[in-house]
């Protein structure tokens, strides 16, 4: 069995098949683990598992990412809103920044999750997205910095000055 996130949508529940095996649920949900976070992130809490850690870091890649997130019943955008307001509801506040970061990746606008974040005010209460609020602030606010650095990094240097000086700015 091969997985890719394209067959998805005609797989009733994702990469759980009852052929599948333990490995191909845990590539499956690699792949869509990499998809949603970025290899980077990936490859950073890779490199941090240990003994003590590994069973942990296998079971939330063969169950959350294999099993929940390759099923084909909800969008990708739609898992971010849930996932969102399931953070937001339990104060788990670095888990929420980074699916605020998942949640722009799977094609979320920044104004969709302040609307998701304004609807956790009324059912998680306003503290929680008071801070949720902050959360995305500085996840957007890092987003756009990096895109800063990464345009002026990009741009190539010339000798004469540019003729428009209007400022720009990052994508949102």
């Amino acid at each position: 069995m091969t997985w890719s996130s394209e067959t998805s949508g005609t797989q009733r529940h994702g990469v759980v098949q009852p052929d599948a095996t333990s490995q191909e649920i845990y590539d499956g949900g690699m792949v869509v683990r990499r998809e949603v976070l970025g290899d980077a992130h990936v490859d950073r809490a890779n490199a941090k598992k240990d003994a003590f850690t590994e069973d942990f870091q296998d079971m939330i890649t063969r169950i959350a990412w294999g099993g929940i997130w390759t099923r084909p019943g909800l969008p990708r955008q739609m898992r971010s809103a849930v996932t969102i307001t399931a953070m937001v509801a339990h104060g788990h506040w670095e888990e929420l920044a980074m699916h605020i970061r998942a949640a722009i990746t799977n094609g979320l606008s920044r104004d969709e999750i302040k609307e998701i974040l304004l609807q956790t005010a009324i059912y998680c209460g306003v503290p929680s997205a008071n801070t949720a609020f902050k959360t995305a602030q500085q996840v957007f606010h890092e987003m756009d910095s990096a895109a800063m650095d990464s345009a002026a990094t990009d741009t190539p240097a010339t000798d004469t000055p540019a003729t428009d000086t209007t400022p720009t700015h990052p994508t949102r």
